[in-house]
């Protein structure tokens, strides 16, 4: 019941947001990225008010200072697709093709220059979106944020990297800011939310260029995974 009253007051207020900041569609898009920044603190506001939730974060001093780098982080619970906006400067997310055909919500989709690709099959458009998300970078001053395992996950869930990450990094040629995430563990992606529990997002030392692709999946995998044992 209590997780059941959480979901319908979380979504209440984010699609109150986004029907106050409907206005904000032909104004400067930072107007619109500050409404984004406001889905995190209302997320981990109601989390707070219905489960007690205590949020964490570690390690602030090993945020990279300029915003041409890319985020990779652990993805158990939508929590952290929220709440990332809070410490960075608004992320450049990537996401399916379909979520910019959802009334409303896709037309603030496409104002922020989210970049949407088409997983079900091979397009032109999808062999150039290293160069989309070049441009997109340059032009927005913004870091990019990818979830490497490709889908949320359970906590115990020790899954391989995608490829698609160390493409990434090799065409982008930019620091990589590596996350490792807890939220499963109060937050999963199924079944009830869990009461009095501590959410820690961990922000781990940047990973420098130079690496071939295979090692750096296999670095940013061994530190992810190696902290997230010891934060879950």
């Amino acid at each position: 019941m209590r997780t059941l009253l959480f979901k319908c007051v979380l979504f209440s207020g984010l699609f109150g947001i986004l029907i106050l900041f409907l206005p904000s569609l032909f104004l400067p898009q930072k107007i619109v990225l500050f409404g984004g920044k406001l889905f995190g603190y209302w997320s981990s506001l109601c989390l707070k008010i219905f489960f007690s939730t205590k949020i964490v974060v570690k390690g602030r001093e090993n945020i990279i200072t300029n915003n041409n780098f890319f985020i990779a982080c652990s993805h158990q619970s939508m929590f952290e697709t929220f709440f990332l906006q809070t410490i960075f400067n608004c992320p450049i997310f990537i996401l399916k093709k379909e979520l910019l055909n959802i009334p409303i919500f896709g037309l603030f989709l496409r104002k922020i220059n989210s970049i949407s690709i088409n997983r079900n099959k091979v397009t032109r458009e999808n062999l150039d979106f290293i160069d989309k998300i070049k441009n997109v970078m340059k032009k927005t001053q913004r870091p990019l944020i990818i979830f490497p395992q490709g889908t949320r996950v359970t906590p115990d869930e020790k899954v391989p990297f995608k490829k698609g990450v160390g493409r990434i990094y090799k065409e982008l040629n930019v620091q990589c800011q590596p996350i490792a995430i807890n939220s499963g563990k109060v937050w999963p992606k199924s079944g009830e939310l869990k009461p009095n529990q501590t959410i820690t997002v961990s922000i781990l030392k940047p990973i420098d260029t130079g690496m071939n692709e295979k090692d750096f999946i296999s670095l940013l995998e061994k530190e992810i995974y190696r902290e997230q044992d010891s934060i879950f």
